[in-house]
């Protein structure tokens, strides 16, 4: 192999495909359904572009948008939406007037093999209920990747 050919290879690194989003999608909306909460789950890609997005019936209307705006948050800033929403109540209110961020609890990062590979967002109910929503679906990965 030649320099020039050693310095064209590009890294291989895990995606979501839509199988896997789907897994993901009914293990939270799962936990939903058993809860009874009304709830939309939102899911991106590592560009935080929506894969899928899921309003089960009832919940509010605005709770797709937001959920969406979690998901994309997370990723974005590769932490959980939580993260971001205590910073603001600890007084770094400065973090709100960022475009494009949601900085309120239930989103948290996809982790695939210790890569962040996109994120989930959940919104509907009470924000611990959220990211109990969300983390049941990201726990998909999470057992993926350990078997």
């Amino acid at each position: 192999m030649t320099e020039k050919d050693a310095a064209l290879r590009l890294p291989v690194k895990p995606c979501l495909t839509l199988e896997v989003v789907k897994l993901i999608a009914a293990k939270a909306s799962a936990l939903a359904l058993q809860n009874h909460w009304k709830v939309s789950i939102a899911i991106v890609d590592d560009g935080a572009n929506l894969l899928y997005l899921e309003r089960l019936d009832g919940a509010q209307i605005s709770s797709s948008e937001v959920a969406q705006g979690k998901a994309r948050t997370a990723m974005r800033y590769q932490r959980a939406s939580r993260l971001l929403e205590e910073a603001v109540v600890g007084g770094r209110t400065s973090l709100i007037a960022v475009q494009g961020i949601t900085p309120l609890q239930g989103a948290v990062p996809l982790i695939y093999d210790g890569q962040i590979i996109g994120a989930i967002g959940v919104s509907g109910v009470l924000p611990t209920q959220d990211e109990q929503v969300a983390m049941a679906g990201a726990d998909v990965l999470s057992a993926a990747a350990q078997k």
